[in-house]
């Protein structure tokens, strides 16, 4: 039996724990943040406190299984597609192990709910700064371009990457008239590519681009 006191300590440290991953969040300025965090983990312990007591030893998990289904949910709605780019979707992880630490408090799991907190912690706080580094040594873009047709920026594109080293894939190419629509995916080290899109901003051969 879980007494009054037991619960007040799964909810305080689902507060605590919650809030400490959403004001790391508010602070970046993510979607979910302070108050969402801690509502989120809040709301999985409870719903875990109150799956063990009504499902009793037969079926402790009676309401619990259904959270990580509900928090799916959630997350998808976080998620942004724009731009040939998705966003959202480290919104969406955060929300989902944050709910599964509300569980570990709400089943009386106490240290590894810690252990798993400190390390969400260390994930967004520490790692986008390895992660930058990553993405010096190389980085994936798309590039799209509209051109004439006679202006042959098919081969002069595709020689400028050559040249600066960096990995393409033609994805679509579209005639329309006397205009020809191109987009690549491209691969390379950040200042490559960024040498490559100063380049072809001042192209003339090339009517509109898009990186």
């Amino acid at each position: 039996m879980i007494f009054d006191i037991e619960i007040l300590i799964r909810f305080f440290l689902a507060l605590l724990w919650g809030g400490l991953v959403g004001a790391e969040r508010e602070y970046h300025g993510k979607v979910a943040g302070f108050r969402t965090t801690i509502m989120i983990s809040f709301g999985a312990c409870f719903f875990t406190i109150m799956s063990i007591a009504i499902g009793g030893s037969g079926n402790p998990d009676r309401i619990a299984s259904n959270i990580v289904t509900g928090i799916g949910f959630l997350g998808a709605g976080v998620i942004f597609r724009g731009n040939n780019r998705i966003s959202g979707i480290t919104t969406a992880a955060t929300i989902w192990t944050v709910a599964a630490v509300g569980m570990g408090i709400g089943a009386g799991y106490y240290f590894a709910s810690a252990c798993a907190s400190l390390s969400i912690l260390f994930i967004l706080a520490v790692l986008p700064s390895l992660q930058k580094r990553i993405d010096r040594l190389n980085q994936s873009r798309s590039f799209y371009i509209r051109s004439n047709r006679e202006s042959n920026a098919l081969a002069l594109c595709e020689s400028e990457m050559k040249a600066l080293k960096i990995k393409y894939k033609l994805v679509r190419q579209v005639r329309d008239g006397e205009k020809i629509h191109l987009t690549w995916m491209l691969h390379g080290k950040a200042e490559n590519l960024t040498a490559f899109f100063d380049g072809m901003f001042k192209a003339e051969y090339i009517d509109f681009m898009e990186s």
